[in-house]
């Protein structure tokens, strides 16, 4: 399957041909982990992009990611303004079509991050929608020693897809700093998802996602978040004023599997 590495202000999206949606990216990673290839994936969204900007040792994380999607509407958007063919891939979705082909394929699943009624809530959810489904799990509020105890145990498992639930940008700079113990296995931020697993928090219903709007739902539900939405601004005006890769003399790449 085509990969291609599309620059936007910075950082590359890979998108999938003929066009990237989110059956492609379970389908490359599925190839991955057929291969015993494992992956850092990044959903990345507009106030990741602005935080790499400012923050260098992030920067290298989105660059050294194996895998980077458009997650936000802003993303997407800036891309679209290029004429390139691209749906939102929304990382909660991806995480959990691909926990459904663990269960179908065997694979283990290991869930680090949430509060500790959260996490284990989060794993009692998959366990009851897949009854074969071999799922381990800590919370993120973790004390050094018992990072290592964390870590220690998580290798002893051998999961397939480890999903990391610290917020952004703790998740993907704590996943970079230990992906190296499974080199095999596909690495990714989920952010908030396990607060939806758990039940404690709900996803924006259709109607919001449909238009493109689950953004602000969320900051309905999350009212902090509004700092972060401060990128948004800035974002939309660099993308309106940055000149495209074909302007700018870029050209994209294509990575192999």
């Amino acid at each position: 399957m085509a990969l291609v590495a599309y620059p936007l202000l910075g950082v590359n999206l890979h998108l999938t041909l003929p066009e990237a949606q989110l059956q492609s990216y379970a389908a490359w990673i599925a190839a991955r982990l057929s291969q015993g290839l494992g992956a850092q994936v990044v959903t990345c969204n507009p106030e990741m992009i602005m935080q790499a900007q400012r923050d260098p040792a992030f920067a290298q994380v989105l660059r050294e990611a194996e895998l980077v999607i458009p997650d936000g509407i802003g993303v997407v958007w800036a891309l679209q303004r290029q004429g390139i063919r691209v749906q939102r891939v929304p990382g909660i979705e991806l995480a959990e079509a691909l926990i459904q082909l663990a269960a179908e394929q065997g694979w283990r699943l290991a869930l680090v991050g949430g509060k500790p009624e959260v996490n284990q809530a989060a794993i009692q959810h998959w366990r009851a929608r897949f009854p074969s489904l071999a799922v381990w799990g800590h919370h993120g509020y973790f004390s050094p020693a018992e990072e290592e105890n964390l870590l220690q145990t998580l290798q002893a498992f051998q999961p397939q897809l480890v999903w990391v639930g610290l917020g952004s940008p703790r998740q993907e700079l704590w996943i970079y700093r230990w992906r190296a113990l499974l080199p095999q296995a596909i690495w990714m931020g989920v952010g908030g998802s396990f607060d939806i697993w758990a039940g404690q928090k709900r996803r924006a219903p259709r109607w919001w996602r449909d238009h493109h709007l689950e953004w602000l739902y969320r900051l309905y539900q999350e009212p902090w978040r509004w700092r972060r939405m401060l990128a948004l601004p800035r974002f939309a005006w660099q993308v309106l004023w940055a000149p495209s890769p074909s302007q700018a003399g870029g050209e994209t790449s294509s990575p192999s599997l």
